[in-house]
């Protein structure tokens, strides 16, 4: 495969994270611009979310499997036996090792892909069930900007993955020092556990409300129980807090010695702040965007526009937190 061939050898930098960085975002980017143009042809946002989550998935199986690869296509090259892909289920009960995979590397990819593949299904059966989507009424005529829309969720992919892609591009030698558990270990899967669940659940009790409205079983316009008698938007808590895990767990690591000579830091307190950007840049942008952008901002203006002059929604906004649950 001489394409793949001549790929892996412009992306083989010296840098171990830069190896790993460079071909994944690049991949971000070729999806969406792949999914964006028929799109924008056919001005239709159906499988606009679908993709970012098709875009995370290849990017995590990418980020994996890169050394694989390289050590494949180098053993090719010189007429050697190729090594073996590695076994996923293995790594989960391995500290690492040549041709393997850490178990952290393989928990946190496979907690971004659970959580991609949910989103995206759940979102695609909405478009579909709904015949479109509000986001991009204003922008779907212009084709600059519906395909600036693709490009935008590349970049989303792309900031929300550093935490583990840096994570997947230490070497397994490196790994392999580590002890088996740490307290940020422990502390990150807590988190993101806590946090899908919490995103899980909000949707569920949302979707049943708007089930039962259209069954005419209740006459509410706005959703005032469970999680969301405790905060306005308890699904965008939820995803916060899941980001947050993945970040504490990856941010453990990186900031390790082991860690810090893997994605080929020197150590210092430069060092060790590159690398605690890297892990929080996912949980502070994505908060970043629901606070300050796409999540609450276009939900308040909505509701506020539509019963903001209704004492009961008053007093729900009055009483109820905007983002963090008081129980």
């Amino acid at each position: 495969m001489p394409v793949l061939s001549s790929l892996l050898h412009l992306s083989n930098f010296q840098n171990p994270f830069l190896r790993t960085l460079v071909p994944s975002l690049s991949l971000a980017y070729a999806i969406q611009a792949g999914v964006a143009i028929p799109s924008v042809i056919a001005q239709s946002e159906r499988f606009y979310d679908l993709s970012g989550s098709f875009t995370y998935l290849s990017c995590i199986g990418l980020s994996l499997y890169l050394p694989t690869l390289r050590a494949r296509a180098a053993a090719s090259a010189a007429g050697a036996v190729k090594p073996e892909w590695p076994s996923l289920l293995a790594s989960l009960t391995s500290k690492g090792a040549v041709g393997g995979l850490n178990w952290r590397q393989v928990a946190l990819s496979a907690a971004v892909s659970i959580w991609a593949a949910r989103l995206g299904t759940y979102l695609f059966q909405r478009i579909n069930k709904d015949g479109s989507d509000s986001r991009f009424d204003d922008i779907k005529p212009s084709p600059p900007k519906f395909f600036g829309a693709f490009m935008v969720q590349a970049t989303w992919v792309s900031i929300c993955l550093l935490p583990v892609l840096a994570l997947n591009s230490i070497p397994q030698t490196a790994l392999a020092s580590l002890p088996t558990l740490m307290l940020t270990d422990i502390v990150g899967l807590l988190l993101y556990t806590g946090g899908l669940s919490f995103e899980v659940a909000a949707d569920r009790q949302k979707d049943k409300w708007v089930q039962e409205k259209r069954e005419k079983k209740h006459e509410e316009d706005f959703l005032t129980r469970g999680l969301w008698s405790k905060s306005r938007h308890p699904n965008y808590f939820g995803e916060s807090t899941l980001w947050t895990g993945i970040a504490t767990v990856a941010g453990g690591v990186l900031l390790s010695n082991p860690g810090q000579i893997g994605i080929g830091l020197a150590g210092g307190l430069g060092a060790k702040l590159f690398a605690l950007s890297m892990a929080g840049a996912s949980p502070a942008f994505v908060t970043f965007l629901l606070l300050k952008v796409s999540g609450v901002p276009l939900s308040e203006k909505k509701y506020d526009k539509r019963y903001g002059d209704r004492k009961d929604y008053q007093e729900w906004k009055k009483t109820t937190p905007m983002f963090i649950p008081k129980f």
